[in-house]
């Protein structure tokens, strides 16, 4: 089983600059693959997967840039995406009445014989949620944590107390040889990023 990271961009604005890069993740064989947060480029992400069988579309959080793609690349794939129910109202703002599967921490998927768990992370927004790949001693957060510190906490919905536990309670747990694989940049370990967060708490973002 691989991991493989494509990187998309788009911008909130289709004729405008393509500003926002994300990381796409897909997680699989040759047979069968997970992608998490298809993000701008459906065609991209089609062509990236192949002939695989897309076992689940999984998304980290509601923000337009992990999920506005996610309808598109969906039908095509012939899947329904899981989301956390908590971002529903993102959600409706790129996808209006589109479907996803309300999403609940500890759910766990199978790829390629592997265990793929949900851990909730809010913060960020209500319903973030990192996924935990034991077999890899892998997370992925989205924009949870990043290299260099946990991501913005700017909106009413979110809360910076909340993904600093969220961190702290969930995350730095799994261990510090485990692979941050991020929604935006490069990846990390919790052990490179764990002794930074006192200077967190201390800046306030």
């Amino acid at each position: 089983m691989e991991i493989t990271r494509l990187v998309t961009a788009g911008n909130r604005d289709p004729r405008g600059p393509r500003d926002f890069e994300n990381n796409v993740w897909l997680i699989g064989d040759d047979a069968e693959v997970v992608v998490i947060d298809p993000a701008h480029d459906p065609d991209a992400i089609t062509q990236a997967v192949g002939n695989r069988q897309v076992v689940a579309v999984l998304l980290t959080h509601g923000h337009w840039d992990h999920v506005r793609a996610a309808p598109e690349f969906t039908a095509s794939a012939g899947v329904t995406p899981w989301l956390s129910g908590e971002d529903d109202f993102l959600w409706r703002e790129s996808n209006g009445d589109a479907r996803y599967l309300p999403l609940e921490d500890g759910a766990e998927f199978t790829i390629a014989g592997e265990s793929l768990v949900a851990v909730h992370t809010p913060g960020h927004t209500p319903g973030s949620t990192s996924y935990w790949l034991p077999s890899k001693r892998a997370v992925f957060t989205g924009d949870t944590l990043f290299q260099g510190g946990p991501g913005a906490t700017r909106w009413g919905y979110s809360n910076f107390d909340q993904i600093i536990a969220s961190i702290t309670t969930r995350l730095f747990p799994l261990g510090d040889d485990v692979v941050v694989n991020t929604g935006h940049g490069p990846s990390t370990t919790i052990g490179d990023e764990r002794p930074d967060l006192r200077h967190w708490v201390d800046r306030g973002w």
